[in-house]
């Protein structure tokens, strides 16, 4: 298995010049980053319904049991991030520690990750949307407003099939035109 060496990862670092991605976030943005990651959308509106539905006042068991692995998460990436002290992450330390083929799956398992969770986070801005809108008088047809794999009782009766989340897609548009503005090319 393929692997690169610490001393390798640096030295690539050396051999561009130095050149890497500028550190310019301190330990304050970082938990801010993290305390925005973890109550997102996502956690108001599922949350509710498993502690309703499932788990009830067991629900705050299961919070202390996640802060306290993504305690021990945040001391790895400490320790990873002070033994290997360039960019790239998670990939990086898998390429240093277990080779190519392990980063290459943790590498496309964070695309993955990224990508339903910006997807639940949509999916929760769109319901709030909708009620939001809902409340003024404005009800944007169901068909709009629901994944093809969702469906919606009308007040008849009826039963229909979403087609496509319309607020959700422009919401994850308007994030992304958002962070495409907010990226900056800077030499260093």
């Amino acid at each position: 298995m393929l692997k690169k060496s610490i001393a390798l990862i640096k030295q690539e670092v050396a051999d561009h010049g130095g050149i890497s991605l500028k550190r310019t976030l301190g330990p304050f943005q970082l938990i801010l980053i993290g305390v925005g990651l973890t109550l997102g959308a996502g956690l108001f509106s599922i949350t509710g319904l498993a502690a309703a539905n499932y788990a009830g006042p067991a629900v705050t068991i299961s919070f202390i049991i996640a802060a306290v692995g993504c305690g021990f998460a945040a001391l790895c990436y400490a320790e990873f991030a002070s033994m290997i002290p360039v960019a790239g992450s998670a990939y990086t330390y898998a390429y240093a520690t277990m080779g190519e083929w392990f980063a290459w799956i943790i590498g496309w398992d964070l695309v993955l990750e990224y990508s339903v969770g910006c997807a639940t986070v949509a999916i929760s801005w769109s319901q709030y949307l909708t009620k939001f809108l809902g409340s003024y008088g404005l009800h944007l047809p169901p068909q709009l407003t629901l994944s093809p794999f969702e469906t919606a009782k009308l007040a008849d009766g009826t039963v229909v099939n979403g087609w496509i989340n319309i607020p959700g897609a422009l919401i994850v548009i308007l994030m992304t035109l958002v962070v495409i503005r907010g990226t900056k090319d800077r030499q260093l």
